[in-house]
């Protein structure tokens, strides 16, 4: 039985990176966002974490071998359609309350099992992480038989999420032909919130859930991938931190199969919080993003009212 650490939340909430510490932990094997491997890697052939492209990447071959004998025969066709079929937010109700699975459920599940289970044997790992951070899939994979699933909720500041939502980022897997998606604030802020509580359900479901607030992240690195380290049940020693210094952290070259531009970060990365956008998210969508996420907000321990003078910050 593969045991995955999978880490969901809203997009832009600091999974990339959560994933790129970890991936520096003995014994874990990170994966990026798996829910895009079928579509952007299997057909589109983008660029691995790597740097190589997923058809010329020896670690995604060799997954591809031992998981179906080959990367040709996955019918990609057959996952998109069970993906339409169970793998939507509207389905989270109908995933959370049923008594037993429908038979495309499992199914659909079992092409990631097998994804797992080969990207641990294949790197010789205890524990696969998959960022993939959608709820949804969460849902799915919870009813996995041959899966030990365990969640990794990483919850940033809504008015912080939206912010980055704004901004323009190339896609380098596409060579720059390609921008990630944007999305404006009060759109954001729903997709937070829905995204957000339907965490908090998967864990009154029974699933294993370490919610981590990604500016507690950077500012102790070092105790909060201990914590992780132990809920993953891992045992980890002082010396497997020893990738962390102050204030930032050397990262070796990964294989992640999607995800943002910072999954090809070689080196040294520094770590430092992004709170740019208490300057520059406009004040009145910084209000909306703050009043419709309010009842989460506080439930996370943010405050609902944030000041955008550097003055009054320091005070």
């Amino acid at each position: 039985m593969a045991r995955v650490l999978f880490l969901g939340g809203l997009g832009r909430s600091g999974t990339t990176l959560v994933e790129r510490l970890l991936g520096e932990l003995p014994g874990v094997c990170t994966l990026g966002e798996i829910v895009h491997l079928w579509q952007r890697d299997i057909l589109d052939d983008e660029r691995c974490g790597c740097g190589a492209r997923f058809s010329a990447c020896t670690f995604w071959h060799r997954v591809g071998q031992y998981a179906f004998g080959g990367w040709d025969n996955v019918d990609v066709d057959r996952v998109h359609e069970l993906r339409d079929a169970v793998e939507r937010t509207r389905h989270i109700p109908r995933l959370a309350t049923a008594v037993e699975a429908p038979d495309e459920v499992y199914e659909y599940a079992h092409f990631y099992a097998r994804v797992y289970t080969a990207a641990a044997e294949i790197a010789g790992a205890r524990v696969v992480v998959d960022s993939s951070k959608h709820s949804a899939l969460a849902h799915v994979l919870r009813w996995a038989p041959d899966i030990d699933l365990r969640v990794v909720h990483v919850v940033r500041d809504a008015r912080g999420v939206a912010y980055s939502w704004t901004k323009k980022v190339a896609r380098p897997e596409t060579d720059g032909a390609e921008e990630m998606t944007r999305y404006s604030p009060g759109r954001s802020a729903l997709l937070w919130n829905a995204h957000n509580a339907a965490f908090g359900l998967l864990a009154k479901r029974g699933v294993a859930v370490h919610r981590l607030r990604y500016e507690e992240f950077l500012a102790d690195p070092r105790t909060q991938l201990l914590s992780i380290g132990d809920f993953a049940g891992l045992r980890l020693r002082p010396e497997d931190l020893s990738f962390l210094g102050d204030g930032y952290a050397d990262l070796r070259v990964g294989h992640s199969a999607a995800g943002n531009p910072m999954r090809f970060t070689v080196g040294r990365l520094p770590l430092r919080r992004d709170d740019a956008w208490k300057r520059s998210l406009p004040g009145s969508q910084r209000r909306l993003v703050g009043t419709v996420c309010a009842p989460m907000l506080r439930a996370y321990g943010y405050p609902l009212s944030v000041s955008s003078s550097p003055s009054e910050e320091s005070r």
